[in-house]
């Protein structure tokens, strides 16, 4: 498989990100990375936000966590309160119902088995309820600061239309994680996840990416873009 170019694409895209928050700001990173940053690396804020994340907007993480990390800050106190206040406190992100329940059962768990300390390892994360690749690769790198990739929908979405995973690409997040992890400078593996979901916000888009924006485009295929602005 031909090797992606992965210093120009990396490069690029972190020049595009400092003129993007010098023009606009900051707080714009990803919500998890934010409160990582806000919560100076607490595993159990980056753990617990990160199960607030899937399938909901970033705003409505970063509200549902401060007002969870707020009133909740420790896994002592959320494991002692009743799930109906922990779903009032997390409301409206997605999935409310489920995500308190294993909130609630992962504080018992880490608890008890693991003496108040979150895992820092790949197959004991996965072991808890509602923790999936995605949520431990990210909880790895953000909150241990430990060499991880994330893939998640913008991950996955634009390394397969630039044609950066080999010529048949890939067709689940896992596997394009497994490749990654073969192909990725081991440098760039925490840095993929926040630059690609900013930049999949920004301008890859899912339907009708601005391509005309691109910083990348010379390093892109296009594969599967039928229409661009």
């Amino acid at each position: 498989m031909k090797a992606a170019p992965w210093d120009a694409v990396m490069s690029a895209l972190e020049d595009w990100r400092g003129a993007w928050l010098r023009e606009h700001g900051e707080g714009e990173d990803p919500a998890v990375t934010a409160i990582a940053s806000y919560y100076r690396l607490d595993p159990w804020a980056v753990l617990a936000s990160t199960i607030l994340s899937l399938r909901t907007k970033d705003e409505t993480t970063m509200a549902a966590s401060q007002r969870l990390l707020k009133e909740l800050p420790t896994m002592e106190a959320l494991a002692a309160r009743p799930e109906e206040e922990i779903e009032r406190l997390i409301y409206p992100v997605g999935f409310y119902h489920t995500k308190a329940k294993n909130l609630k059962k992962m504080a018992g768990i880490i608890l008890e088995r693991h003496g108040g300390k979150v895992p820092a390892d790949m197959e004991t994360l996965l072991s808890l309820p509602g923790v999936g690749r995605k949520t431990a690769n990210l909880v790895l790198s953000e909150a241990y600061e430990i060499d991880a990739i994330c893939v998640d929908v913008h991950v996955h979405r634009i390394s397969n239309r630039a044609g950066w995973l080999g010529a048949a690409g890939t067709g689940s997040p896992e596997e394009t994680e497994r490749v990654l992890r073969d192909t990725l400078p081991r440098k760039y593996w925490r840095r993929i996840n926040l630059l690609l979901v900013f930049y999949g916000q920004q301008v890859c888009r899912p339907l009708s990416p601005w391509c005309s924006r691109c910083v990348v485009a010379a390093h892109c295929e296009r594969r599967g873009v039928d229409r661009s602005r």
